[in-house]
């Protein structure tokens, strides 16, 4: 085992993956300088900038350039600075990257990743902290992974250069600098595998990025009181492991869903969705959903506090959903 952080495990991820494949470059915002948060420090100066390259503050022109290398047989990687930039990336991204092999009739394949941060608790405001997965999760050709771990952080964004489709590589910057034990040399994670965290017998609690950890947190309080909670990461969004999910839930009879997004059309709501057409009969009560409220991110630190979702809020729905009695004679 070795002592790493999330944000390193990027980039060594990064720099194996140009080591071994001259087709992987990267570009984006100043990542010849390491990037807004280092995730490519060091890389200019081991690959050369040919293949660690400074671009214009334009998301979209990052975009297009990306998918035009990636149907040329290149393997770009692309940072967005803030995931609230991908605004400005949606039409290259929707209408071009994530359209491109079905319309060719499977004549072309866009193997890139777009690499970007979400998630607030940095006191970055309304325009830089949102978290918008559930966006991307909408839309047929793109994958869509969101890690809580260095583990997978490294172990997946291997699998997503190495994907012929394009993924939406998403990260949470409260994570980047995180010490975590990790095994050396961790092998590529599966794209659309969960993983069970805790094992627990009372309720199931599927949370996202983030609010993986608060989750833990939140077990362990809940432990203090006899409620046994399991948690289950799905790592990725889009495949998602439903089967993993239905499988915990099946045995739970219980399931709270937990992320940073504004909870009103956030993806615990598919989740719940597709947990309630699946496991109907073993549900002992409605799924609970744990997440931002409805509402701008505030810039002043008591008030965005209070607005983001944590472990408290993850113990509140876990209660709530217990005490559910279940219906039937």
């Amino acid at each position: 085992m070795a002592e790493t952080t999330y944000i390193k495990a990027i980039t060594s991820t990064l720099a194996d993956a140009m080591r071994a494949d001259e087709r992987v470059f990267v570009l984006g915002e100043d990542v010849a300088e390491g990037g807004p948060y280092t995730a490519t420090v060091g890389l200019a100066e081991e690959i050369g900038t040919e293949r660690v390259i400074n671009t214009p503050i334009s998301e979209a022109a990052i975009t297009g350039v990306a998918i035009g290398a990636a149907q040329s047989g290149l393997r770009p990687v692309l940072e967005i600075m803030f995931v609230d930039f991908i605004t400005l990336a949606l039409d290259q991204l929707v209408n071009a990257a994530a359209k491109a092999h079905f319309m060719s009739g499977g004549q072309l394949t866009v193997p890139m990743v777009l690499r970007t941060q979400g998630g607030a608790g940095q006191r970055g405001a309304a325009q830089h902290s949102q978290s918008l997965e559930s966006w991307l999760t909408h839309v047929p050709g793109l994958k869509v992974v969101m890690p809580s771990r260095a583990v997978d952080a490294a172990g997946l964004l291997a699998a997503a250069i190495a994907d012929p489709n394009p993924v939406v590589f998403i990260e949470n910057k409260t994570l980047y600098f995180r010490k975590e034990e990790v095994p050396e040399g961790p092998a590529p994670v599966r794209i659309g595998q969960a993983v069970t965290l805790r094992k627990g017998g009372d309720v199931t609690i599927v949370a996202l990025s983030r609010l993986v950890h608060d989750a833990l947190a939140a077990a362990e309080r809940l432990a203090a009181e006899g409620v046994e909670a399991e948690v289950l990461d799905p790592r990725t969004l889009v495949p998602l492991d439903l089967e993993a999910i239905v499988e915990s839930v099946k045995r739970t009879g219980r399931l709270v869903v937990a992320h940073e997004a504004v909870e009103h059309g956030g993806f615990g709501a598919e989740i719940a969705a597709q947990v309630q057409r699946a496991a109907f009969d073993f549900l002992d009560a409605p799924v609970g959903r744990v997440g931002a409220p409805f509402a701008p991110i505030p810039f002043s630190a008591p008030l965005e506090d209070a607005y983001l979702p944590g472990a408290d809020e993850i113990v509140a729905a876990v209660r709530a959903t217990l005490s559910d009695k279940p219906s039937g004679p």
